[in-house]
């Protein structure tokens, strides 16, 4: 079992523009469609496409539209109450695959709601092999949170990932080793938050071929504690780092339609190959095939294993970066 937490989820709503996005105008929509969102929730998502068992944390009220979205699909969820209705994020995408997100912030979460979602999730790692801190942070909790989790939960038998960024990231960082996870799952942006790399650099590097300043910047993060680091580089794939070595896994050629829970999607696929016991190389090859695939999908849409093709994932491994010096 697998469990995810959604500190913030969302209804994700996606207006397909006819033509391209142009600001001050009247613009016309070719479709329109609205999915239960928030990144553990589209890792759930995927997950329980993917046949592996999954159940979404979050918070949220009886009768909200996001618990019967969620039951609509098919997802097992628990619910802590909270303060008011779950947000409503806005994705407008353009012929050719341009996409625009408008994020609400996400309701206030009271103290009680905290410490109810906090008990639940630990409560539930101890019976899962996996748990999933993913997403942003609402308004009322702590930007440490997620560091809290990760020491909670090293009681537990579960293994810990986290997907955040910008300051629950690099509270979470502050607070290695104590706090560092199983598994990080940072794009390049966020690889560069947590090391000073240059986030540009990193994925234009490895769009051209060399992959290496990825390794080295995951390896910085494996020396501080954590156990694998899967950076994701959008075109150019991920990189995989941990103890033992390193791979680069590069996509099949794709049409891109919307990169919105590729990265999420890829985290799903990392997950399921983990759990069926795969290598760290076939883990990051069933990644990168779901990144790629949700990529290919319109929207807020998530693959399925119909969607997906494993073998058309190219594995290469890397040599294997050196500790940085004392």
């Amino acid at each position: 079992m697998i469990v995810t937490l959604t500190a913030n989820p969302s209804i994700d709503r996606t207006v397909n523009l006819v033509g391209r996005l142009e600001r001050g105008t009247v613009l016309r929509a070719a479709a329109t469609h609205s999915d239960p969102g928030g990144k553990g929730v589209n890792v759930a998502r995927a997950l329980t496409s993917a046949g592996v068992a999954a159940v979404a944390v979050l918070p949220g009220n009886e009768g909200d539209p996001l618990l019967t979205a969620l039951s609509e699909h098919g997802i097992e969820h628990v619910t802590v109450a909270t303060s008011g209705p779950a947000r409503t994020n806005i994705t407008i995408t353009e012929p050719d695959g341009t996409t625009t997100k408008v994020n609400e912030p996400g309701v206030v979460m009271s103290a009680e709601s905290l410490a109810d979602l906090q008990s639940e999730i630990i409560e539930r790692g101890s019976r899962a092999e996996w748990v999933v801190l993913s997403g942003s942070l609402p308004p009322g909790i702590p930007t440490d949170w997620y560091a809290t989790l990760v020491e909670a939960l090293r009681s537990a038998s579960c293994r810990v990932a986290v997907d955040t960024s910008d300051a629950p990231l690099l509270a979470l960082a502050e607070r290695f080793p104590a706090a560092a996870p199983d598994l990080v799952k940072p794009n390049s942006e966020e690889l560069a938050q947590l090391t000073g790399a240059d986030g540009q650099l990193l994925e234009e590097s490895a769009l051209r071929g060399d992959p290496t300043a990825t390794a080295h910047a995951g390896r910085q993060l494996v020396d501080r504690g954590v156990e694998a680091v899967l950076a994701t580089l959008g075109a150019a794939g991920a990189v995989l780092v941990t103890e033992a070595g390193a791979w680069w896994a590069t996509p099949p050629p794709i049409v891109a339609r919307s990169t919105v829970g590729a990265g999420d999607s890829s985290l799903a696929g990392y997950l399921a190959a983990h759990m069926s016991g795969a290598t760290p190389a076939d883990c990051l090859r069933s990644a990168v095939a779901y990144g790629s695939a949700a990529a290919a999908l319109p929207g807020t849409t998530l693959p399925t294993p119909d969607h997906v093709d494993i073998d058309a994932v190219t594995v290469t491994a890397l040599s294997s970066p050196a500790p940085d010096p004392a």
